[in-house]
């Protein structure tokens, strides 16, 4: 019975979470990159991705609904793996769908909240699912690799929330300081995807989607608005530390995993 209460929950997120994605598409309200005067569109700070970034989404958002077709499978019922996270995934969609309705009416320190929620509820839901097993290759993708891409994503995603935060709370310095302090995040972000190869043992999901969105801000800076080749720099730099690190960590594991043949 708890099963099935929870499939139920898993599934009613998912509805949820389309419906404050439906707002925030603009199909029943306003894009986000409008909504709030515009402070989380793609030239609204140094820290903010571009535009294409973005479309990762329909990635996640196409893992999350096989997630919960998954869940629902006769074989998965009462497995481990789906108990240990059934729940903060439903969390996960439920605070994303919230994060998009608390846009809409321009709450950006509440979106801020929302936002840092969901990244601890997924670092949880990554730990939760323990070390990559020799899982069916469908799992693999449809639950290590889109809650990784999601983790990876709203990671990044956080910093540019945070920062477009300050800006339009009236936190403005001259560029050369805000260059600096673009520069002082995206080192914070590179070591947060460090940390996150480390405890979640390499998932190439998160590290993927970090260094998407951090390549992408690093696109906005160097070729679109506002321009900043310092924030450009730092930001592609970011990226190349969290994809390499998390590669090399990957690369050691899969060394160890694989059966090593003594000839006498």
């Amino acid at each position: 019975m708890s099963d099935r209460i929870r499939q139920v929950a898993v599934t009613a997120s998912a509805v949820f979470m389309v419906v404050g994605t439906l707002f925030g598409i603009g199909v029943i309200g306003t894009r986000v990159e409008e909504s709030a005067g515009g402070s989380l569109s793609a030239t609204a700070t140094l820290l903010a991705p571009a535009v294409r970034a973005f479309s990762i989404w329909s990635v996640i958002y196409a893992g999350l609904i096989a997630y919960v077709v998954w869940q629902w499978l006769p074989s998965q019922t009462a497995s481990p793996r789906a108990r240990r996270i059934g729940w903060l995934a439903a969390a996960s969609m439920v605070l994303n769908g919230v994060w998009l309705l608390v846009t809409q009416v321009g709450q950006l320190w509440l979106s801020v909240v929302v936002i840092v929620a969901l990244a601890v509820v997924l670092g949880l839901l990554m730990q939760r699912l323990g070390r990559p097993r020799n899982t069916g290759a469908v799992e693999k993708l449809v639950v290590d690799g889109t809650f990784g891409l999601y983790l990876g994503w709203v990671s990044v995603a956080t910093a540019a929330n945070i920062t477009a935060t300050l800006v339009a709370s009236g936190v403005n310095p001259p560029l050369e300081i805000a260059e600096l302090w673009a520069v002082g995040v995206l080192a914070v972000a590179a070591g947060i995807g460090v940390l996150l190869a480390r405890v979640l043992d390499a998932r190439l999901g998160v590290a993927l989607a970090m260094g998407w969105g951090l390549a992408w801000i690093a696109v906005g800076r160097l070729a679109g608005e506002p321009a900043s080749p310092l924030a450009g720099a730092a930001a592609a730099v970011a990226a190349a530390v969290v994809l390499t690190v998390t590669g090399l960590i990957w690369l050691r594991r899969v060394g160890q995993l694989v059966p090593v043949h003594v000839h006498h």
